[in-house]
């Protein structure tokens, strides 16, 4: 018996589930921003209590400099993305055997099947000209050796986090190029993320670029409040210091055979107490104008979105010069320092 009923109501719900598949889809998508966990800081609250927190305020995305264990386990079956750091201090133990790199893996990406491995990041910053650059590639190597053993090499990328320091030239933007000092440390890693279609992060701070000059670079527009066009480069026009030196990134990359490569933003931020400029307001301004800038793209890269990890989930207390004890969106007590809102 045909019953018009059953049907309409079958259709209606199809529709809806179509509707919440699509809306779920949108969000997830917009989410592009993540957020740091540093943890170098006194009397930070506990890993479970920490991923509680970022599920609170829907940060689907989190950075680890080291994989440390308690947050990884806290971290199981909470859907939240994540991006795991080889420290730079385990670089050269990585680099010596793939044995070490291996058993890396199975400790601290295997064991923890129920957590949704992002990237590992070989390397944060790690200083081109110094005594441990010779590790990095080597270690990357066989960390992406390892991965691929497991399976693992379409789920997870291996890259490294450079900051923008690296940068000889990087104005205008699309004069963009890497010091010449850096170029036999980088040139290799760019081939092999080229090669294996992974991503370069990148720490890019418009806070540090606005306090080292002060004389010609405007606060608005290092925090995205510029009214209009502040930099006009050829044919595109430029009104936040964000956009100006990642595009410069991208054009250093594409002298050096990296044009095909995506950025990803894997900090940001800026400190609202303890320097030049920092004040609750102005890294309130940053962040939330951060969170919706990167939705879009930039003026070489239009394409968009920015995938962005903004630095830090709290204060830390250990850091130093007093500035960088000061990064934090939260309080060590869990408080917001200001309304953000990461959808």
């Amino acid at each position: 018996m045909y019953d018009s009923t059953v049907k309409g109501s079958s259709t209606m719900a199809s529709l809806l589930l179509l509707f919440g598949l699509l809306m779920a889809t949108i969000h997830l998508t917009g989410a592009q921003t993540g957020v740091c966990y540093g943890m170098q800081g006194d009397n930070l609250p506990p890993a479970g209590e920490v991923v509680a927190l970022y599920n609170q305020y829907n940060i689907r995305r989190m950075r680890l400099y080291d994989p440390n264990q308690a947050a990884l386990q806290a971290l199981g079956g909470s859907n939240i993305e994540v991006m795991v750091g080889v420290s730079n201090d385990a670089l050269q133990n990585i680099a010596s055997s793939q044995a070490n790199a291996n058993l890396w893996v199975q400790n601290n990406i295997r064991n923890y099947g129920n957590v949704r491995f992002r990237y590992i990041a070989v390397g944060n910053e790690v200083n081109p000209t110094g005594s441990t650059a010779q590790y990095v590639l080597p270690a990357m190597r066989n960390i992406f050796n390892a991965i691929s053993a497991a399976g693992l090499g379409n789920q997870i990328k291996v890259s490294t986090a450079i900051d923008t320091g690296v940068l000889g030239t990087s104005y205008p933007p699309s004069q963009g190029a890497f010091r010449s000092d850096v170029t036999s440390f980088l040139n290799p890693i760019i081939s092999f993320l080229v090669n294996n279609r992974a991503p370069l992060l990148v720490n890019l701070y418009p806070y540090f670029s606005y306090i080292s000059n002060t004389r010609d670079i405007r606060l608005d527009y290092a925090l995205f409040t510029a009214p209009g066009t502040v930099v006009q480069d050829g044919q595109r026009s430029y009104s936040n210091l964000f956009d100006a030196i990642l595009d410069a990134v991208y054009s250093a990359l594409e002298r050096v055979g990296g044009g095909s490569l995506q950025i990803v933003i894997s900090e940001s931020g800026w400190p609202s107490a303890g320097g030049t400029a920092t004040t609750v307001d102005n890294a309130r301004i940053y962040n939330t104008n951060l969170i919706q800038h990167v939705k879009g793209g930039t003026p070489k890269k239009p394409g968009g979105p920015i995938e962005t990890y903004v630095f830090a989930m709290f204060d830390e207390n250990r850091k130093s010069p007093e500035y960088e004890k000061h990064f934090g969106l939260f309080s060590s007590n869990k408080q917001p320092k200001y309304s953000l809102n990461f959808n």
